[in-house]
């Protein structure tokens, strides 16, 4: 490459030359000079920008949770231990990064030292509201499920904002606390310093649940003897995404890390994982060869039996994911599983402009169809409207089960004068069908579409007012919102 090429206004070092952070003035006179710009070579492309940044910062500082096993620790030694201590040095090694850990005694000594800058980044949290004021966040370097933990005679818990006047434990400082406290104010949260803690007061009855991470749950429960716990439910949506929290200012560690954590194989995590999810032994020389011959059977059936708890627990987390998202009388989705997609997809459509609308569809005269023919027959119209509902929409439609005899249909890229012809062939197909014992049925809707000022509740509120508009009006009609920003022109009347 010529000097014209290099000091060109769209040469290489013209760009590098407007970075204006320090740190990045350093390593260009580094690569200047003929040093390498990483101390420890990385194992993945870096850019010009990315290798002065570690060659200036080649010692990456972290916090961690000193008392999170099997993710973390410290032990008496001062080291990192864990899951995390595994995969946290296996990203930093990728890129040329090396690890030196801030040692705290506790989680919300950790925040704090975030927090004053006395550690650059946390090793493995949650990305919350709150923590988003001080920290970016890199991909996630690891996923697992919560759930629900309460003592054996507890029932199965289907969904947990139905629960009134009951006690959870949570440790304090963590996402989880933070989101219970914002999104379920029907619990009464009872905070702890730490997670076995927490565990502790529902095995003692103090207190009707907690919370904890799939892999702890079955790591503690098993090692700590609590037998009379048990897993109770899930709550969708409130899963750990652990990912590496960074200060605000380092846009370009953050683009680093993320490039170690994409280059993490499956394999590599699972290797780490049933590292710390089977025993863990500490060699010795051993001289009784009996003893020895004792402790290898005695370890396969340890061995045996965490495999089978592991498994055990993996089934029915995914049972309860679903039964936690499904309608048991129509098998459609029910209305918790949409409102866990439902404004991610709304926001999304805001954003890049796109149409999207509700219908909010309700059976008519139902209660008539429970007094005269009792509620086995109505639970029988209720499947066979849902049915005939899901089978004459589009595959791009999600119909979820509102509640009771009402449904709602989500159209992506669906205008209001679309949907509303839509709502207008599905009344249709109801009219038509013939329903054992009650002969012949209709239904009202209410269609709304989205507008920039709306959320997922504004929406749904709206449609649902217009359903009950259409059954203002005499029942089985579509009534459309007139006055929205991106409301259709009226319906001939002919079709209303």
């Amino acid at each position: 490459m010529d000097s014209s090429s290099i000091f060109s206004t769209t040469g290489p070092l013209f760009s590098f030359l407007r970075l204006t952070s320090h740190s990045l003035w350093i390593g260009l006179l580094l690569l200047l000079l003929g040093y390498p710009l990483t101390a420890t070579a990385a194992q993945v492309p870096l850019t010009v920008t990315e290798r002065a940044y570690i060659s200036a910062h080649p010692v990456l500082s972290v916090c961690v949770d000193p008392d999170w096993l099997p993710f973390e620790g410290i032990d008496n030694k001062q080291q990192h231990v864990g899951i995390i201590a595994d995969l946290l040095p296996l990203v930093a090694s990728k890129t040329g990064l090396q690890i030196q850990l801030h040692p705290t005694k506790n989680w919300d000594e950790s925040l704090l030292a975030s927090k004053s800058g006395e550690c650059l980044a946390l090793s493995a949290l949650n990305q919350t509201p709150e923590r988003e004021q001080w920290l970016i966040f890199t991909d996630p370097l690891l996923e697992d499920p919560n759930v629900l933990i309460t003592r054996d005679d507890h029932p199965f818990i289907s969904d947990i904002a139905s629960l009134n006047n009951k006690t959870i434990a949570l440790p304090h400082g963590t996402a989880m606390a933070e989101l219970f406290a914002r999104d379920f104010p029907n619990l009464t949260i009872i905070y702890t310093d730490s997670e076995p803690q927490a565990m502790q007061m529902v095995s003692d009855g103090k207190v009707d649940l907690t919370l904890r991470s799939l892999i702890i749950a079955a790591h503690t429960i098993k090692n700590a003897g609590w037998y009379n716990l048990k897993v109770s439910g899930q709550v969708p949506g409130y899963g750990n995404q652990l990912r590496i929290g960074i200060s605000q200012s380092e846009q370009t560690l953050r683009t680093i890390l993320n490039r170690g954590i994409a280059a993490l194989s499956e394999q590599e995590r699972q290797q780490i994982m049933d590292r710390y999810l089977s025993l863990q032994v500490v060699s010795e020389v051993v001289t009784d060869y009996t003893l020895a011959y004792a402790l290898g059977i005695l370890l396969l059936g340890v061995i045996g039996t965490s495999l089978f708890w592991m498994r055990r627990l993996r089934a029915l987390n995914q049972q309860l994911s679903v039964m936690a998202q499904t309608d048991a009388l129509t098998q459609l989705t029910n209305r918790h599983g949409l409102n866990l997609t439902l404004e991610k997809d709304l926001v999304r459509a805001q954003r890049y402009q796109h149409p999207l609308s509700v219908m909010m569809m309700d059976i008519d005269h139902f209660k008539r169809v429970n007094d005269q023919y009792g509620h086995l027959t109505g639970d029988k119209v209720l499947v066979a409207c849902s049915q005939l509902l899901k089978e004459n929409l589009r595959k791009s439609d999600i119909i979820c089960r509102w509640g009771g005899e009402e449904f709602l249909v989500l159209c992506f890229e669906t205008t209001q004068e679309q949907a509303a012809h839509l709502a207008e062939l599905l009344l249709e197909k109801v009219r038509q069908h013939h329903f054992p014992e009650v002969g012949s049925m209709t239904m009202s809707a209410g269609v709304a579409q989205a507008n920039p000022q709306d959320n997922a509740e504004t929406l749904t509120k709206r449609a649902d007012t217009l359903l009950y508009e259409a059954k203002h009006q005499g029942r089985d009609r579509v009534c459309v919102d007139h006055n929205n920003l991106h409301s259709m022109t009226d319906i001939p009347e002919s079709n209303r």
